[in-house]
């Protein structure tokens, strides 16, 4: 499988948003962005936790809420800033959307109704 990319828009809690261009990381909890990303949206970090990445290093990375768009379905989402080469749609934001990644097209397609059933 190769990298996945989705085209997407990003806001802070209470801010509009941006359009971004997503890495679909189904290895990450949350949504990561830039620190710098976050700055411009204005999100606002409530608490922090200790990921562990790809190469079993260790960061502490902020976290924030934050709103997503993704292929035309919108959600609330836990956002984190972290140096990431581009933002990363973490799993718990594709779930929430109801999103999947297909690894034999390389694309991000639905996966449930929207909005989810009750």
């Amino acid at each position: 499988m190769g990298i996945v990319k989705v085209a997407g828009e990003l806001a802070s809690a209470t801010g509009g948003f941006q359009p971004v261009e997503f890495l679909a990381d189904t290895g990450s909890l949350y949504t990561l962005v830039s620190p710098l990303l976050a700055q411009k949206l204005g999100v606002e970090f409530a608490a922090s936790t200790t990921l562990v990445t790809a190469n079993d290093s260790k960061s502490d990375v902020p976290l924030g809420f934050g709103r997503v768009r993704v292929m035309g379905r919108e959600e609330p989402i836990i956002v984190g800033a972290m140096e990431v080469p581009m933002p990363l749609l973490g799993s718990t934001a594709m779930q929430a959307l109801g999103l999947k990644v297909n690894p034999a097209e390389e694309t991000v397609e639905f996966a449930s109704p929207y909005p989810p059933l009750a």
